[in-house]
């Protein structure tokens, strides 16, 4: 017997899930239309509809966060297409991730192996591991610490800047590099010097690129590199400001992970309410991919909803999160 309830309509007013088999002339359009109906997939085709129905738009300054070991993985193969048609205003990564973007261009390989390996026999081999992804220490990473600091050691990085600035220049060298090995576009710093797009390390001395500035900073008097977190919080609060104050425009985000980059993303608006005392709302959009659970209370987990009470999010379009 059918029970008519007023409410059911409301609940049950979504597209229904009716399996289709995949065929062989699927367009990702239709995979991700057809087939992607509930739990992530369906995270995933909301996050494409709303990138298409407004990340797109002109008037929208979209920012993309980099946590995680994304570049050693090769994800740059899916980061420098969105910079190179426009789709990314500008960056925040971690220093790990420009770091591992340098081995690519520098032409110094990397290897897929295996995470069930024996670690204490891979460090007398000489081999450093991420995960499932191997790499000569000598040859690769040592290598690359040779290089840098050689680079480092430049007369445009002989003075106080923020990462902005010393991304700017050694994003210049890596597109240099990068057009010399022959190896195509396969740096994303080099790709976001091209475009002009504005790279920033939250917390530049948590990485290798950091460690090899301070290393420097003690073994030579000559070097005169500092790198000054407060310039970066300025300058990242200014893209914001400029883009949503004065522009009259939108502002959203892609978080690619947590930690770090996603704060420093996301803070820009509590410095423009908070500390400068300029009246705003939050971010327009926001997308998150993160493996982070919500009940840790941790940022990397932390919800377009927990970032409403922060300002970090405009209450009016929450709903246009995922």
């Amino acid at each position: 017997m059918e029970h008519n309830c007023p409410n059911k309509s409301k609940y049950l007013s979504g597209k229904r899930i009716l399996p289709q088999p995949i065929t062989e002339d699927y367009s990702v359009t239709d995979l991700i239309e057809k087939t992607f109906n509930a739990y992530n997939a369906g995270r995933i085709k909301d996050a494409c509809k709303l990138i298409t129905r407004e990340y797109s738009k002109e008037d929208v300054t979209v920012g993309m966060s980099l946590a995680g070991a994304l570049t050693p993985a090769g994800m740059a193969s899916s980061i420098i297409p969105l910079i190179e048609h426009g789709f990314v205003d500008w960056i925040v990564a971690t220093g790990a991730n420009m770091y591992h973007d340098m081995h690519y261009t520098f032409n110094l390989p990397l290897y897929e192996g295996s995470p069930n390996v024996d670690d204490c026999a891979l460090r007398e081999a000489g081999i450093t591991r991420i995960y499932d992804v191997l790499f000569d220490y000598e040859n690769v990473l040592m290598e690359t610490d040779r290089r840098l600091r050689k680079i480092l050691t430049r007369k445009e990085f002989q003075k106080e800047m923020g990462t902005q600035e010393f991304y700017h220049h050694l994003g210049k060298i890596m597109n240099e590099t990068e057009e010399e090995n022959k190896l195509g576009k396969v740096c994303v710093l080099a790709s976001a010097y091209r475009a002009g797009i504005p790279v920033f390390t939250s917390s530049p001395g948590d990485s290798t690129i950091g460690m090899n500035v301070a290393g420097l900073e003690i073994l030579s008097d000559k070097f005169k590199l500092r790198i000054n977190p407060s310039i970066d919080v300025n300058e990242s609060t200014a893209i914001i400001l400029n883009s949503k104050v004065y522009e009259k425009g939108k502002t959203a985000v892609i978080l690619l992970g947590g930690g770090s980059p996603k704060n420093f993303m996301l803070q820009t608006e509590p410095q423009i309410q908070e500390i400068l005392r300029i009246k705003e709302v939050g971010q327009d959009y926001f997308i998150q991919i993160t493996d982070a659970r919500v009940d840790t209370g941790g940022l990397s987990g932390a919800t377009p909803k927990e970032a409403v009470t922060w300002g970090k999010m405009d209450p009016k379009e929450v709903e246009k999160s995922v």
